[in-house]
């Protein structure tokens, strides 16, 4: 199935990328979801708008996420989160936990679908995650999650 994407999948390609997946995929994910379109004559045009908009922002944009990157090495983020007896958290920290937890911390506010998580973090203490600031720039964040 040959589709367009209107925004970032990771692993995937960027917005205006012309992509071919499987079916099952691009039928029960991505096109409910809004994050492809069905590539036809019409479409191609709008992807042509969509490249023009997307390389704009690159170009301006690189220079602010290396500052965003250099900001937020020196960030202290701690994230409050529910936990039990021996440290362990009723629930995970999510991704959106994280980006509201840099904002409260005084840092840029994130997209969270730019946060990758290592793995589920199930437990207090100190943990690390990786920001794509830039599909040139990643950088990565020492977060703490505290019982609260």
């Amino acid at each position: 199935m040959k589709l367009i994407l209107t925004q970032e999948v990771t692993g995937l390609g960027s917005s205006g990328d012309t992509v071919e997946v499987k079916g099952g995929y691009g039928r029960n994910y991505l096109l409910p979801r809004g994050l492809a379109i069905k590539a036809t004559r019409g479409a191609e045009k709008q992807v042509e708008s969509l490249r023009r908009a997307r390389a704009s922002r690159e170009v301006r944009s690189l220079e602010e996420a290396q500052a965003v990157a250099g900001q937020l090495s020196g960030l202290k983020v701690r994230v409050p989160a529910r936990a039990g007896d021996g440290g362990r958290l009723f629930g995970r920290v999510t991704t959106a936990d994280v980006a509201a937890a840099v904002t409260a911390a005084g840092g840029p506010e994130l997209d969270r679908r730019r946060i990758e998580l290592p793995s589920s973090i199930k437990t207090t203490g100190q943990h690390t995650v990786t920001v794509r600031v830039h599909p040139e720039v990643s950088t990565s964040l020492a977060i703490e999650v505290v019982a609260g």
